[in-house]
């Protein structure tokens, strides 16, 4: 089937996303892209975890973590990996509008995320004086925290972008490997924040 053919929803095959050559090139380069991603949370966990005690005098992690405000955050971004779900799913039946809505909706649930997390910083650094330079701690909480919320703000700008440059356009074969891979990204930053949520937090909270 050719990208150029009036599309249907009787005519749209079950997998969009790799209905061509070039979509197919896509998916396999969304995989590799990953597992350099991969390498570069793990690093970033392992030296977490290695100078999490590392204070320099300064507040503990069970001082300074607000699990409520964490878990809302938390609960926003999984809802989000939810609503993205709901996206591919009317991608895949060929409505359009349906696709575009539920993609607005994971963009204004990460967004809140991102607001959530940036009044964390803020709180950190104005009640307990934890910056990126205060300790060996700070600077190994920000950068795994800090990394993985640049990597929100990229998907956020990606999936707005596609849903912007082909608000007229509608779907094609073109198109929908773009979205399917920018969801596939999408849940790839929610499991690495269950992780973040897990390692950094619940566990910073018992010591």
């Amino acid at each position: 089937m050719h990208v150029e053919e009036k599309l249907t929803a009787e005519t749209f095959p079950e997998q969009p996303e790799k209905a061509t050559l070039e979509g197919k090139n896509k998916f396999i380069g969304f995989w590799v892209f990953l597992g350099g991603e991969t390498v570069l949370f793990a690093t970033l966990f392992a030296t977490f975890l290695a100078l999490r005690d590392s204070t320099a005098g300064g507040a503990s992690t069970q001082e300074l973590f607000d699990i409520k405000l964490v878990f809302v955050a938390t609960m926003l971004l999984l809802t989000s990996s939810l609503t993205s779900v709901y996206a591919i799913y009317h991608m895949k039946n060929f409505q359009f509008g349906k696709m575009q809505f539920w993609f607005g909706v994971t963009v204004l649930l990460g967004l809140a995320f991102l607001i959530l997390e940036i009044y964390e910083f803020n709180h950190y650094m104005h009640e307990f004086e934890f910056k990126l330079t205060s300790s060996a701690l700070g600077s190994a909480f920000y950068t795994l925290v800090g990394t993985h919320g640049a990597h929100v703000a990229f998907g956020l700008l990606w999936i707005t972008t596609l849903m912007i440059r082909n608000a007229k356009r509608g779907l094609n074969l073109y198109n929908a490997p773009k979205y399917y891979v920018a969801s596939l990204y999408w849940h790839f930053i929610d499991v690495v924040w269950v992780f973040i949520f897990t390692v950094v937090y619940l566990m910073g909270m018992v010591g």
